[in-house]
């Protein structure tokens, strides 16, 4: 640990362009940083692996029906896998904060302002998309996909299967509405122009329609449902590029 600090010591002091920083020792941080992190993550894990079961029965909720396993070992390896998802999520704000952090020593003293403002709207966007999944998003998607079935067919849905499917849908949602944060960032430093967000709106769509079929199951219902606020969230950030964009230069 002492070793990060003075590594950051050297990376926040005011270096001339021959000066600069070996790339080992940024990697360096890094590492320490991703140390920090999975400690972080195993913290978490631990807490949780506690309360498995119940966090299991709180996340089955949705589907409305029982859960089943299919081999000896999968009962125990579920509450491993529900344990380590909800670790990631709880440890979203460590994460964000290392991330910016890291990044932060080559920013300038006016962006550097910005810091509590980035990991607190950064630490609401993902938990507003993790909410969004779950309570909305995920109830009808599994009603959609269930109903396929018809009156013939009775669904036995695997524990493991369903964990790993929930796990990544909530992640993967919050983590793309980040959007606007990041968009905010981009203007604030003049990367990001409405100008350029307004011309590039048919790539975004098309990009959006992309991730929204990656993180859903494959069907036109469940990624229409994903990629409608996606596009809402990316109009926003068109808005916040024209209200923030381009006030401070590099």
């Amino acid at each position: 640990m002492e070793e990060m600090q003075e590594i950051r010591k050297r990376r926040l002091k005011k270096v001339t362009p021959d000066e600069k920083l070996p790339f080992t020792e940024h990697l360096e941080e890094f590492r320490w940083r991703l140390i920090i992190i999975i400690i972080t993550i195993a913290v978490w894990f631990g807490a949780c692996y506690t309360f498995s079961e119940n966090i299991i029965k709180f996340i089955q909720k949705p589907l409305n029906q029982k859960l089943i396993f299919i081999n000896p070992t999968e009962a125990f390896f579920v509450n491993l896998k529900v344990a380590f998802f909800v670790a990631i999520f709880l440890s979203i704000p460590v994460i964000i904060y290392e991330f910016w952090e890291f990044i932060s020593p080559g920013l300038l003293e006016k962006e550097k302002k910005y810091t509590l403002p980035f990991i607190i709207s950064s630490m609401m966007c993902f938990s507003i998309g993790g909410i969004f999944s779950f309570y909305i998003a995920l109830p009808s998607v599994i009603r959609f996909l269930l109903n396929f079935a018809g009156s013939e067919l009775k669904p036995m849905i695997s524990v493991d299967n369903y964990i790993s499917f929930v796990g990544r849908f909530m992640i993967g949602t919050g983590f793309v509405f980040e959007f606007p944060v990041v968009i905010f960032f981009l203007s604030r430093i003049g990367i990001a122009t409405p100008e350029f967000l307004s011309q590039k709106r048919g790539y975004a769509i098309l990009a959006i329609l992309i991730i929204s079929a990656i993180l859903t199951p494959p069907d036109v219902f469940t990624m229409i449902l994903m990629a409608i606020p996606l596009i809402i969230l990316y109009e926003i950030s068109i808005i916040i590029s024209r209200i923030f964009g381009g006030k401070i230069a590099i």
